[in-house]
């Protein structure tokens, strides 16, 4: 048979012609957002962004993976996902995602690059004001338009003005978790190459700021080059910014900027010190180092000559430190913790030699806020309860919401009494593993207990959704508030006021009830409600969920100076949220707060005892 008669396979497409793990994950997010705007079932919106998430950070050419017909098994994407991932790697278009956007102006999705500004804002704006550009958006925050609209304020609209405006650097703050996903990506990545020592994040992230912008990594390695390379070719990236023998920068799809640089073995001293502290931080120890006779870079330190300038030649001198304690001390300072490095007392302090003994996450003993499926969380009691005693926590406080909260499936006085009933017939179970030797390894010698608890719901009239009686039969309570949030200072001020004086409420959950960058605080006048929660022993919450780091550090160090207590609390609604106390626990540490300031790191029993106290009848008459 002649040749040009033969059949012939075509060639595979080269890697150039398929779509990166970027775009993949760009893709399965506007599909994700396109149905939100849309108004379709959170657990379609939830498996779309999961799937794109888990994508983006896969540490395989996915779409390769499914041309060469052996397609990686991702936790997180599941068949009906796997399959458009599928059409898109083999097709380099996915119908689904077309139609999906032929709904909308093709304009509408600018709208979710300002930050702040999620799915659901977006669908108001459009069916609400019909705002479908940023032209739009930005002559209706002008005009002050939207402040009419629920949750909008004076605030948010500037906040969407400057957001605006901050798109043109493409100034994209993340929150913690984000932040940690990319680190986790790149540090994945190069460990095992050869001659990497270690990965550390640094700048804002590693001060554990609310929100972050650019990452900044360092590798510590003889020889950048191979990092360097592994790096810039990451499935993530969407584009390459820079790169040189030393260091790179690279953007991520939907994702920051991140730079990457090298640092010599046995110099990571100098290094981590520059690149974590704040700018002021910084300018505060180079004004030291130079007082001393040397300029301090990240480099290390440069012996400097009579007239100022470094010393060049056989004069030439450079120290050097293997880590930061060391570099410290040649400034006859003691060690700074990272999460102080903003110039805000830390060097007086550390001078005078009362630095705070800053709070650890192993210091928690507890959490007093959870949630399960009975009310808006989406694990069972019992999923949600041994995930947490095999955290090593002698107790878990239940906080499932209360009646009024119908969007949040707030719970009657009668499944009250059926979820109590429960919570009873797990203790006894946990008793009796504890009591042969069957429990899990990480229970605390006092055992674990689930308590009790609720969130509840401070009412827009300023009642407090369960009567006295009830209130008195949770082992802890915690009050929030959600509805009416637009009343006056004076108004909003009596509800939490109300709240924090009844005998039966613990805790003050999220005071402020902002959403970062989402939702501003409550227009509270905090003076009175931190003297009142000193007064009462009313505990304020240090809410570690990311999108509300709530209270505030500024807050918090201000609280718990006026002789306020604070909890450090996840707010899980599933057991991967058990994570949020980290983030919580950093800013408490960003706050100075030491471990008897935080209730929580009390025993359960010293716990138990403070809040019998506490509510005992007359102490908040």
């Amino acid at each position: 048979m002649p040749a040009s008669d033969q059949s012939q396979t075509p060639a595979p497409p080269a890697d150039a012609d398929l779509p990166s793990n970027a775009e993949l994950a760009r893709i399965l997010h506007e599909i994700g957002d396109l149905l939100e705007i849309k108004g379709e079932l959170v657990f379609k919106t939830v498996a779309y962004h999961r799937a794109a998430d888990v994508i983006g950070r896969a540490p395989v050419a996915v779409a390769r993976a499914y041309v060469d017909g052996h397609p990686p098994a991702l936790a997180g994407v599941g068949r009906a996902t796997a399959d458009k991932v599928a059409e898109l790697a083999r097709t380099g278009r996915l119908a689904y995602h077309e139609a999906l956007k032929a709904e909308f102006p093709a304009t509408l999705l600018d709208l979710l690059n300002v930050p702040g500004l999620g799915p659901k804002t977006v669908r108001q704006l459009w069916t609400t004001l019909g705002i479908a550009d940023l032209d739009a958006l930005r002559a209706a925050a002008a005009d002050g338009r939207l402040r009419g609209m629920r949750g909008m304020s004076v605030r948010t609209e500037q906040a969407i003005l400057d957001g605006i405006d901050g798109l043109r650097s493409r100034d994209r703050r993340m929150l913690l978790g984000e932040a940690r996903d990319a680190v986790q990506l790149v540090a994945d990545a190069l460990a095992g190459l050869e001659g990497v020592t270690r990965v550390v994040p640094a700048g804002s992230f590693r001060r554990r700021r609310e929100t972050i912008g650019d990452l900044d990594l360092l590798v510590e390695t003889t020889d950048a080059g191979p990092a360097i390379g592994r790096f810039t070719t990451l499935p993530a990236v969407e584009s390459v910014l820079n790169q040189g023998t030393e260091k790179a920068s690279v953007e991520l799809e939907r994702g920051p900027r991140i730079d990457l640089m090298r640092m010599a073995p046995g110099a990571a001293g100098t290094y981590l010190i520059h690149f974590t502290g704040s700018k002021a931080h910084n300018v505060r120890l180079r004004e030291r180092a130079r007082d001393r006779g040397w300029s301090l870079s990240e480099k290390g330190f440069a012996r400097l000559a009579e007239d100022g300038a470094v010393r060049t030649g056989p004069d030439a001198e450079l120290r050097v430190f293997a880590s930061e304690a060391e570099a410290y001390a040649f400034l006859d300072l003691p060690f700074i913790e990272p999460e102080l490095r903003e110039d805000s007392g830390e060097i007086e302090a550390a001078l005078e030699g009362r630095l705070p003994n800053l709070l650890g996450l192993a210091d928690l003993q507890g959490d007093l806020h959870s949630h399960s499926d009975w009310s808006d969380g989406t694990q069972p009691i019992e999923v949600m309860a041994e995930a947490a005693r095999r955290r090593g926590h002698a107790y878990q406080v239940l906080t499932d919401h209360s009646v009024s909260l119908a969007i949040a499936r707030g719970l009657t006085p009668e499944r009250v009494a059926m979820q109590a009933r429960v919570i009873a017939g797990l203790n006894r179970r946990f008793a009796t593993e504890e009591d042969a030797g069957t429990a899990p390894p990480e229970t605390p010698a006092e055992g674990f207990r689930l308590l009790h608890g609720c969130e509840l719901e401070i009412r827009a009239d300023g009642r407090l959704d369960y009567d006295d009686a009830l209130l008195s039969r949770f082992d802890l309570v915690v009050a929030s508030l959600h509805v009416g949030r637009n009343q006056s200072r004076s108004e909003l001020t009596a509800r939490v006021l109300g709240a924090i004086r009844n005998p039966h409420v613990d805790v003050i959950a999220h005071p402020s009830g902002r959403k970062i960058g989402v939702r501003d605080d409550l227009d509270l006048d905090w003076d009175v409600i931190y003297a009142e929660a000193a007064s009462t022993g009313t505990v304020l919450e240090m809410n570690g969920s990311p999108p509300r780091l709530d209270l505030s550090v500024e807050r918090a160090r201000h609280a718990v100076s006026v002789g306020c207590l604070v909890a450090v609390d996840s707010d899980a609604h599933r057991v991967e949220e058990f994570e949020h106390l980290a983030w919580g626990a950093s800013q408490a540490r960003r706050a100075w707060i030491e471990s008897p300031s935080v209730i929580n790191t009390r025993s359960r029993a010293a716990l138990l005892d403070y809040v019998a106290r506490n509510d005992a009848p007359g102490r908040r008459a």
